[in-house]
């Protein structure tokens, strides 16, 4: 059984022109090569795969054979693994990164994260992407171990030394609870009574903030590495807690979750900052990253009456 042999780049685009043009004139005009040189390059590709590709004979046209319309498939995707390869080196020549570790505060909303990305994808096509969510110090952490170049990080990353910031945006953090957890069934809450039940609290899966706590009132309290986790858990009437608004805003439409008027808690503004370390400058894929990012948080709005968390 005869093996085919291995055909050049140069006879792969001499028969995808050709059947792009519709013949082997056509062809010629489009490379700049005689017809002659058309019609002996894929004279060779069928010696090299062993294969009829066009049928020559009773058409003014060539006509892809059987075999030539398996071949066409193949090379096509040969052509476009090309044309990736030579799109990526020269982007890398030009200083455009081959890939970008970003990590992400898992409070920053959803769909804004979503828009970002599927632009990046458009805008950056041979980049690559490894995106990290994690919350509170764990950010910084990512981006002081070099495990990532950029970070949307929480406030936790303020005045870390080495670590370069711009604003971008903000969520508010709101105190809710199950309609049938007793805070929720309350008309009005008395100060301090959060302190009676158990408040979910995110924790930080890094080293970075170990053993700090934030917007902790109670006592009681479950600690919980996945922001998911707690929000079923919310769901369910486990417990109280803290919740950036965008996340369960169709909670409180549907009446899942019910927003807690704790005259001694409100909330809090959780505010978003692309971070990356100072000897470290994110290059141009991560830089079109970071300036979106800060765009978008310019349409943040503050609710009134809530400090910083």
């Amino acid at each position: 059984m005869s093996e085919p042999g291995t055909p050049t780049l140069d006879q792969l685009t001499i028969f995808l022109t050709v059947v792009d043009t519709g013949s082997f004139a056509a062809a010629g005009r489009k490379l700049n090569r005689a017809v002659s040189v058309i019609s002996y390059g894929i004279a060779n590709l069928e010696v090299q795969l062993g294969v009829l590709l066009f049928e020559r004979e009773g058409t003014r046209r060539p006509q892809l054979t059987v075999e030539g319309r398996a071949v066409l498939a193949e090379a096509k995707t040969i052509a476009q693994g090309v044309d990736g390869l030579r799109a990526k080196v020269k982007g890398m020549l030009d200083g455009l990164e081959a890939e970008v570790n970003l990590a992400v505060d898992v409070m920053l909303p959803a769909d804004r994260l979503g828009r970002v990305l599927r632009d990046f994808a458009v805008a950056f096509p041979t980049v690559q992407l490894r995106l990290h969510a994690e919350a509170l110090g764990a950010i910084t952490a990512l981006v002081l171990d070099r495990e990532a170049v950029l970070g949307l990080s929480g406030p936790l990353s303020a005045g870390v030394e080495g670590i370069e910031r711009r604003a971008a945006g903000s969520v508010p953090m709101v105190p809710v609870a199950a309609p049938d957890h007793p805070l929720g069934r309350m008309t009005t809450i008395e100060p301090g009574a959060g302190r009676d039940y158990t408040q979910l609290v995110l924790s930080d899966r890094s080293r970075f903030t170990e053993g700090q706590d934030y917007s902790v009132f109670s006592p009681k309290t479950w600690r919980l590495a996945d922001l998911g986790a707690k929000h079923a858990l919310l769901q369910q009437g486990v417990g109280w807690g803290n919740m950036p608004l965008p996340m369960i805003e169709a909670d409180l439409v549907a009446g899942t979750l019910v927003r807690l008027a704790m005259p001694d808690h409100t909330g809090g503004t959780y505010r978003f900052s692309g971070i990356w370390r100072r000897d470290t400058p994110p290059g141009p894929a991560a830089s079109w990253l970071l300036d979106r990012f800060v765009e978008l948080g310019r349409d943040d709005v503050e609710m009134e009456g809530m400090g910083d968390v």
